[in-house]
């Protein structure tokens, strides 16, 4: 069984989310004290359109520290070092495009498990989810809410491990509350998919992490982390 498996089991999956270079290694593994069994990495990116504010200022904190993609790859060896739970990297395309075979590659070399493009469109993601097959890396993909029934069964065929589901419009962001149709669309989801399926955007609390995992499989907490809050 898979890292990323082994996390979903009993429909307990905690995902954290920090950017890399703006968090260290020492911050990375003090999620996984607080249960979190899937490290979401971040790559730095000058234009994330799909973050908020929170996630926007660490991703330009780390720029301004001169993270690059390689220096990512190396705190994911240095964090496969110490722990064996599930990496995934988080990237827009353009910071890893040039040179993507060789990223991919030095990535599961590091220890990763799997990897998270947000903005690369499905239809020209063909070779990247080749790559990814050939070296064993898990592609992750983004379901919306405005998501349309036939492209879940798309996403659904081309993911691996679990799908990811966006639970909110706009970018990501802490929120008081959960969305009022969040059974809804996860049925929807689970209807077209045999696979596990994580919820995030906006979760900030316990009480809303439990009530996701009634829900669905398991939850993503990512600007909550970035502000330096706890769970």
């Amino acid at each position: 069984m898979s890292r990323i498996s082994q996390a979903f089991a009993n429909r307990k999956a905690f995902i954290g989310y920090l950017t890399a270079g703006d968090a260290d290694k020492c911050r990375f593994l003090s999620l996984i004290e607080m249960g979190v069994n899937i490290l979401e990495i971040g790559i730095p990116f000058s234009d994330p359109i799909a973050d908020g504010p929170v996630i926007q200022k660490a991703m330009q904190r780390s720029l301004d520290a001169n993270t690059t993609p390689l220096k990512v790859l190396r705190l994911v060896e240095e964090l496969r070092q110490e722990t064996d739970v599930a990496l995934i990297l988080f990237s827009y395309f353009n910071p890893i495009q040039k040179d993507l075979g060789k990223f991919l590659f030095q990535a599961k070399q590091s220890g990763a498990d799997g990897i998270l493009i947000v903005d690369l469109p499905l239809e020209e993601s063909a070779s990247y989810r080749l790559l990814c097959k050939t070296l064993g890396l898990c592609p992750v993909f983004l379901v919306a809410p405005s998501t349309p029934v036939e492209r879940i069964q798309e996403i659904s065929s081309a993911s691996e491990e679990f799908i990811y589901y966006a639970c909110r419009k706009g970018t990501t962001g802490a929120k008081c509350s959960l969305p009022d149709d969040l059974e809804q669309k996860v049925a929807e989801i689970r209807a077209r998919t045999h696979l596990p399926i994580a919820v995030g955007f906006g979760i900030s609390s316990r009480e809303t992490a439990d009530a996701v995992l009634k829900i669905a499989d398991g939850f993503v907490v990512g600007s909550h982390f970035v502000e330096g809050n706890s769970l």
